[in-house]
């Protein structure tokens, strides 16, 4: 009974040896073996295949340099990916194995950084003796070729700039199947690892931001939209000077363009603009750019980004629907003009922001001239706009409390006239659903005990609704359908548990409510219609939870992958 397995095993590691030995052949001849193929039907052999990649990779490493000579971006407006000198198999990334000393005309000396597409190496050009980095795809022979015209799209984008406050690039290519380009070394560290460090003053911001503003007015001077802006993107040297880098995910506003698709959310959550957040790519422009501008010198003056919360699906909510504190709440070493412009080039609506980079420049500068800024003031209205939605539940909240309140009045006035002891226990509940309601907001916004705030809150609302409505003696009133728009506020919180819990809620609600009916002998004439109501409710919160359970799923997918 043995003999027949152990026969097919014996059988199988003679078939993977003989595979093994084309692979090498093929290596050996320069050719480049189907991997794939082989992977599929001997998924196992993977770990060789890796190490034989990786061998073959050091051995062809060490003789590389031979050739014609890489393009540089200095001898045209765009760099030449000029072909690999070995049309051999793809090497993959060097996160898999120590990176390699040599690489063409570079000596790589260390890991400078990774992101989700790119690797960049500390490496010494040979030929001229100069430090630069090195920038490789991570994913290498894995790459996709949206990954490869991407990674090749940052490198023409830089090519031909020339500002002294972007970091130029010198050359690309392919080498060895590794697509990679060099660009100028920075001896010091990024804007986001000097925020760590030490707060910046209002006027350190300011300068910083200033230099930054003029190179993205320089690339909107060229039809090119950054759409990546924030502190991790932006080099500071060791006098701090800033230089702005990383063109992965730039636009090109005329010519031809790698189109990103429709709907496609590409960007960093905390630092992108609305319409960016949306994916709405067609109205992404300079002036989303601006909008991450603002982003950014908020959180140098405040010591964090404007938004940031636990997931980024949360955060992109944010983005769309709230509004960040004031920076003069969380520093109030912020002057008011300089706070100012940093609302202002925030706005929610691109029309309200500054109209270009160069109009913010040109503010920034005045701010540090001392001269007055364009920036002004929001109006009453713009100022209720963002405080709801700064504070959307307390604020929808207010409004149906009042409105409530009006509708009472009228209501027990003019058509159904009550006695003063129910008129006054009315808006005593609504005077006191108020006040819990400023109360949970405010420790939501304290950051006190936030989850148990939201528990608290939801659960005074069923209590208050519930007992407005059997003051009310509303057994079988129009208003019981208050319960179902209880439940779907609910689905704002994007919490699953919410849900459940407020539905419970709401169903423990309408029961009392029937027990009081049924005390009073005034259930209407067809009781089996509360039945239905019940059942409606609870349907209505399997739903709203379904949904917040498939947006939750979207967002976890969005958490664990590479940004684009």
């Amino acid at each position: 009974m043995k003999a027949e397995p152990q026969a097919a095993e014996i059988a199988g590691e003679h078939e993977a040896i003989a595979v093994l030995d084309v692979y090498i052949d093929k290596l050996r001849a320069g050719n480049a073996p189907d991997k794939a193929a082989i992977l599929k039907s001997h998924p196992e052999l993977a770990p060789v295949l890796g190490c034989l990649d990786d061998l073959q990779f050091l051995a062809q490493s060490v003789t590389v340099g031979s050739g014609s000579p890489p393009m540089h971006a200095d001898d045209a407006d765009a760099p030449t990916m000029r072909p690999t000198d070995d049309p051999g198999p793809p090497t993959p990334p060097f996160e898999h194995s120590s990176p390699p000393t040599e690489f063409g005309d570079y000596e790589l000396l260390g890991t400078l950084g990774r992101g989700g597409m790119g690797i960049v190496y500390k490496a010494r050009q040979k030929s001229l003796n100069r430090l630069v980095a090195i920038k490789m795809i991570l994913s290498s022979q894995l790459a996709t070729e949206e990954e490869i015209h991407r990674f090749h799209a940052e490198s023409r984008a830089a090519a031909g700039l020339r500002h002294p406050h972007i970091l130029q690039i010198h050359e690309a290519g392919c080498l060895l199947g590794q697509h990679y380009f060099s660009m100028q070394f920075v001896e010091g560290n990024d804007l986001a690892h000097r925020c760590r460090q030490r707060p910046f003053s209002p006027e350190e911001s300011a300068h910083c931001i200033l230099a930054v503003t003029r190179a993205v007015a320089y690339l909107h001077e060229r039809d090119i939209v950054h759409r990546d802006l924030k502190p991790s993107n932006i080099l500071l040297d060791d006098t701090g000077w800033p230089y702005v880098t990383d063109f992965g995910l730039v636009k090109m506003l005329t010519g031809s363009n790698h189109a990103t698709s429709t709907g496609a959310i590409v960007g960093t959550p905390s630092y992108m603009a609305p319409e960016q957040a949306a994916g709405r790519n067609a109205e992404v422009g300079p002036l989303s750019d601006v909008y991450s501008l603002g982003a950014i010198l908020y959180e140098l003056l405040t010591g964090r980004p404007p938004f940031s919360e636990a997931s980024p699906f949360d955060t992109l909510v944010q983005v769309l629907e709230g509004e960040p504190a004031l920076p003069r709440t969380l520093n109030p070493k912020v002057p008011r003009e300089l706070e100012l412009i940093c609302l202002k080039a925030m706005a929610k609506s691109p029309e309200r922001r500054y109209q270009s980079a160069a109009a913010l420049a040109d503010d920034l500068d005045r701010f540090l001239r001392g001269d007055s800024v364009s920036a002004r003031p929001q109006s009453l209205r713009q100022k209720v706009a963002r405080w709801a939605r700064q504070e959307p539940g307390l604020a929808s909240r207010l409004v149906v409390l009042a409105a409530g309140s009006l509708i009472a009045q009228v209501y027990y006035q003019l058509s159904h006239p009550v006695s003063l002891l129910i008129h006054s226990a009315i808006m005593g509940i609504l005077a006191v659903w108020a006040l819990v309601s400023l109360v949970c907001q405010a420790m939501i916004r304290r950051n006190l005990w936030p989850d148990r705030a939201r528990l608290a809150w939801l659960a005074t609302d069923g209590l208050l609704l519930t007992t407005a409505l059997v003051v009310d003696e509303a057994f079988h009133s129009p208003l019981v359908l208050i319960f179902g728009v209880y439940i779907v506020a609910s689905g704002l919180w994007f919490r699953t548990g919410l849900v459940w819990f407020t539905t419970a809620v709401a169903a423990c609600g309408y029961t009392v409510l029937l027990l009081f009916g049924l005390a009073n002998h005034d259930l209407g004439e067809s009781p089996q219609h509360h039945l239905i109501a019940m059942i409606t409710l609870i349907l209505l919160g399997l739903m709203v939870a379904s949904q917040v359970r498939r947006v939750r799923a979207l967002s976890r997918y969005y958490d664990h992958r590479p940004l684009p």
